[in-house]
């Protein structure tokens, strides 16, 4: 079909973000929501989008891409996030690492750290802090996945939920605001939820592209963490939905 000049500025957006809710893309564009609902529904029906609950994205990027290549995107951000929630954390500490990208650059971040107690469901992570400096490593067992190398399942999560922590650390698959943090897997999403349910401080670690992204299952709300961590400041409807839960915002800055 031949695209309005709205269409190729929605397109650019999309292209840009990977995937923007409704109302952001209307806050971009200076239209109402329903403008950009009318613009949006011939986008789909050529496939040039994909819509989503709430949101839209280019169909080739709905979905996280492998781990490997996941962990050269937005690396620096990455890093400094890392960085600043390591120095958080004492020699010493029990620390509960989900699997993804950003935490699999905390693990490196915490190789100058000594006796550390860490449970994870990433092979990555464990490979990567077992025999070193003391530390004791616990990996739950289940199912591993192909792509990241990290168990999943019944038996992972009743697996961790056997320990308590000082510090549990997740990822985010996305940050919108009315759902809080969300990922695009469902057994990811599940054992975020009970990962969080065991540290005494419980921390989402994000880069600042994830923010008004809608994932695909939900994995808490603001209220139900303490802190985020990322390299940017987020969009003021997000800071705000954090002060109002009394959920600490730490942004580092990348070198």
């Amino acid at each position: 079909m031949k695209h309005s000049k709205r269409h190729g500025e929605i397109l650019k957006l999309i292209q840009e973000e990977g995937t923007m809710t409704i109302t952001r893309l209307a806050e971009k564009l200076g239209v109402s929501l329903e403008t950009v609902r009318r613009d949006v529904k011939p986008l789909a029906r050529d496939g040039s989008i994909l819509k989503m609950h709430g949101a839209i994205g280019l169909p080739s990027v709905v979905g996280e891409a492998p781990f490997e290549r996941r962990m050269r995107e937005q690396s620096d951000a990455k890093r400094a996030i890392a960085r600043l929630v390591a120095a958080t954390i004492r020699d010493g500490d029990s620390v509960m690492l989900d699997t993804g990208t950003t935490t699999s650059f905390l693990a490196r971040e915490l190789l100058g750290h000594r006796r550390l107690t860490v449970v994870t469901n990433s092979s990555d992570i464990a490979r990567t802090l077992a025999t070193v400096n003391g530390n004791k490593v616990y990996m739950a067992g289940g199912e591993l996945r192909s792509d990241s190398g990290a168990a999943f399942g019944v038996s992972a999560m009743e697996f961790v939920s056997r320990f308590s922590v000082n510090h549990a650390v997740i990822t985010a698959g996305a940050i919108d605001v009315q759902r809080g943090v969300m990922d695009y897997v469902l057994e990811e999403a599940e054992f975020a939820r009970v990962v969080l349910t065991r540290g005494t401080r419980r921390v989402v670690v994000t880069d600042h592209t994830k923010f008004g992204k809608q994932g695909l299952v939900q994995v808490c709300g603001f209220a139900d963490f303490d802190e985020l961590a990322t390299d940017l400041n987020p969009p003021d409807d997000i800071a705000n939905a954090l002060e109002n839960a009394n959920a600490v915002l730490r942004v580092a800055h990348a070198r």
